[in-house]
């Protein structure tokens, strides 16, 4: 009698692991029916963020040509986003820049939203903008790529656009305004919150 349940429930178990491996197999495709990994409401709630690296000067609106500061600034930053799920944020920030807090602030600075894209490959993009009442000038603008990875709780991202409001380069041949945009080498790596083990 036992033997026979030991058959029975060995057969079970291959079938069980077979309809397993099926649906992994045909998941992928049913996914990609739905449009993909990923989408805006891969990100809600709060996440985070970490950030490193270099300003290094201004880029010419007039022919694209980069034209370093004096010295790079190095920037360090810290900051929470909190993500609605529809392609929005709300981000507060610290921020070290050269050695010194961002606009002389030494507090974290709320006065900052902005926009997202997910895509359903997981790829993306992240618009930060500051708004009128912090130390750092309203109109400061930070356009992101990123990826979206670790079952949505980890976001990786690079600089690729970033505006100031004011500024020279150490030539003098970019002044901002109205040559605005900055060459920056930066990246932000931002962790979702968890909070009593909930995501």
């Amino acid at each position: 009698m036992k033997i026979k349940h030991l058959g029975t429930l060995s057969a079970l178990a291959v079938v069980l692991l077979s309809l397993s491996g099926a649906a992994q197999a045909g998941g992928a495709g049913e996914r990609g029916d739905r449009g993909g990994l990923c989408s805006n409401a891969t990100l809600r709630g709060p996440f985070s963020f970490i950030g490193h690296g270099q300003i290094l000067g201004l880029k010419k609106s007039a022919d694209g040509t980069f034209h370093p500061y004096a010295a790079p600034s190095i920037l360090d930053d810290v900051a929470l986003v909190t993500f609605d799920g529809a392609g929005g944020f709300t981000r507060t920030d610290f921020g070290v820049i050269g050695g010194l807090p961002k606009g002389g602030q030494t507090t974290f600075n709320p006065n900052q939203n902005g926009a997202y894209t997910v895509n359903s490959d997981c790829t993306g993009t992240m618009k930060i903008v500051y708004t009128a009442g912090g130390a750092v000038p309203a109109g400061v603008e930070t356009d992101l790529n990123i990826v979206v990875a670790a079952d949505g709780t980890l976001v990786e991202s690079v600089v690729y656009r970033a505006v100031t409001v004011a500024g020279a380069s150490m030539d003098g041949q970019a002044v901002c305004p109205p040559d605005c945009e900055q060459g920056v080498q930066e990246s932000f790596e931002g962790k979702k919150v968890l909070v009593y083990g909930f995501r």
